[in-house]
């Protein structure tokens, strides 16, 4: 992202950083404020931030057997392309396991945190909020998916506990094999 904004803006490595990391702060990612405070075309950055290299992620059966076990529909909703996201669930060996994957595309690139975004996919999807459950690593991206009334889960080494987290896990697949042994 940063070389990105040093090669369309034209500013240092440490002004690009900079902007970017207040960017992600101030507008939920930093394509949103650039797309605010440049005007840059959406497209042309998410495939060039999404060109990477794939070959360090390794298959996790474990995780997919958990996700497959999990009841009801399930969707991926990033702030990064659904392409991109495609492409990390074919190298961690969860491609098929999920209904539909979106991208901040799919919210008129209105990133999460913004209600409105989540409003879009969820439409999109056919997401009954009360029915269903947000796993997020960034805890501002689970407020609007509380007051929707979803349960939330916080999915990051450390807790950042917040009135609108139901539940932290630091170990996904552990957190999931719980669900689907106390549920079969």
């Amino acid at each position: 992202m940063t070389r990105y904004v040093v090669e369309t803006l034209g500013v240092s490595e440490a002004e690009a950083d900079h902007l970017r990391a207040t960017y992600w702060r101030q507008y939920g990612t930093t394509l949103a404020g650039l797309m605010r405070e440049h005007q840059i075309d959406p497209d042309p950055y998410l495939v060039a931030v999404h060109d990477v290299d794939m070959s360090h992620l390794t298959p996790a059966p474990d995780l997919a057997g958990h996700i497959a076990a999990l009841p009801g529909r399930k969707i991926v909703y990033t702030n990064g392309s659904a392409p991109y996201a495609q492409r990390v669930l074919a190298a961690r060996g969860l491609d098929g396991l999920f209904d539909d994957v979106f991208g901040v595309e799919h919210a008129n690139y209105q990133p999460k945190p913004e209600r409105a975004a989540f409003d879009m996919v969820f439409n999109r999807a056919g997401v009954v909020p009360e029915q269903a459950a947000m796993f997020e690593d960034d805890p501002r991206n689970l407020a609007a998916p509380h007051a929707l009334g979803m349960r939330t889960v916080h999915v990051a080494e450390r807790a950042k506990p917040a009135p609108h987290i139901h539940h932290h896990t630091d170990d996904l697949t552990g957190f999931l094999a719980q669900l689907t042994t106390d549920n079969p």
